[in-house]
């Protein structure tokens, strides 16, 4: 199975790109990947590591989609681009069965709506990462970021769609799913939220267990959190920014504290050590754009190797599960039960 990465995508291409896609062939003996960008930029750093000849295709694209762009008109006229070619070649390939990219957000979701295709009867493609919970079992948040404005039925397809991809990369049968509200109580919420819950309430083959408070995402109590984009980025955001805070003052306190804090460090830390492991999102890769006809997944722009080998393997998992394939029955059915 071929994987195709952007690897000029994000803020340390294209050397992290590239050693995370070196790093997921070691990982996975049966993945061949296509790195998309400037060659003459990419064949340096594969000069310098040892790796599989036969499992790595490069595919020149000299030109690069910068954050600044307007998303719609870059996908449009940067034929050359690194993104645009990546999507040509996904598209141009059957055995190409998934594609990674840590560049902007905005023209990977374009380009995965123009080139890839939205599923039929999907309302809204949406945006799920995986985060990390207390109970070390991982939670899906859907939408993050896509959709800033929703209807109730875009909530709906959004837990029908985060349901299958909760399946494939949880391991879960019946994915616990709760809508993010401001209180656990039935008649919490906005209207929107109202309106999302009693469609969620009424689905039938759909494990709903009620409202969710953001204090709750990373609890570990709950498989997948449906949600809009604009709350939903502001959740995944304030987690990642709480996260990083907690650490650096921990931090701050031991190196800075005198003698007895440095000792107490350092008797702490293979267990500082064991919860920062648990609860690094980046060992779980990306965030799948839920919804189209082949597997997309969005780096974060800053991802390391590490990061981007796990949204490699993570996309082949995916891909191997059939999830776009199960995505679209989901709506089908749905479709057809409403008929």
């Amino acid at each position: 199975m071929k994987i195709v990465v952007d690897a000029m995508g994000g803020d340390l291409a294209p050397k992290e790109i590239v050693l995370g896609s070196l790093d997921a062939l070691v990982a996975d003996k049966d993945l061949t990947v296509v790195l998309v960008g400037d060659v003459d930029k990419i064949n340096p750093i594969l000069q310098e590591e040892k790796y599989d000849k036969a499992r790595v295709e490069l595919v020149d694209a000299k030109d690069v989609i910068s954050n600044d762009e307007s998303p719609t008109m870059a996908i449009k006229t940067k034929k050359e681009s690194s993104l645009v070619k990546a999507f040509d070649y996904l598209m141009a390939n059957e055995d190409a069965e998934g594609f990674v990219s840590a560049g902007s957000t905005g023209a990977v979701l374009v380009g995965a709506f123009m080139k890839v295709g939205r599923i039929k009867g999907v309302s809204r493609p949406a945006l799920a990462p995986i985060l990390p919970t207390a109970k070390g079992n991982g939670v899906v948040l859907c939408d993050c970021g896509a959709n800033v404005d929703c209807k109730a039925v875009n909530l709906l397809h959004f837990a029908l769609m985060g349901r299958a991809y909760a399946q494939a990369m949880l391991d879960v049968e019946e994915p616990r799913i709760a809508l993010l509200s401001n209180g656990v109580e039935d008649h919490k919420g906005n209207e929107l939220c109202h309106e999302a819950f009693e469609l969620l309430k009424a689905e039938e083959g759909i494990n709903f267990v009620g409202n969710c408070e953001a204090r709750d995402i990373l609890s570990g109590d709950y498989d997948l959190i449906v949600c809009d984009g604009f709350n939903g980025n502001i959740a995944l955001k304030s987690a990642e920014g709480a996260a990083t805070t907690i650490i650096g003052e921990l931090k701050k306190g031991v190196y800075g504290g005198g003698l007895r804090a440095k000792l107490g460090g350092l008797l702490l830390k293979p267990t500082l050590k064991g919860v920062m492991k648990r609860m690094d999102y980046n060992a779980h890769g990306g965030a799948c754009f839920l919804g189209v006809n082949k597997v997309v997944v969005k780096s974060h722009g800053a991802s390391k190797r590490k990061s981007i080998c796990a949204s490699i393997l993570q996309a082949k998992s995916l891909a191997v599960h059939k999830t776009p394939e199960n995505i679209k029955q989901a709506i089908q059915q749905k479709a057809a039960v409403e008929e």
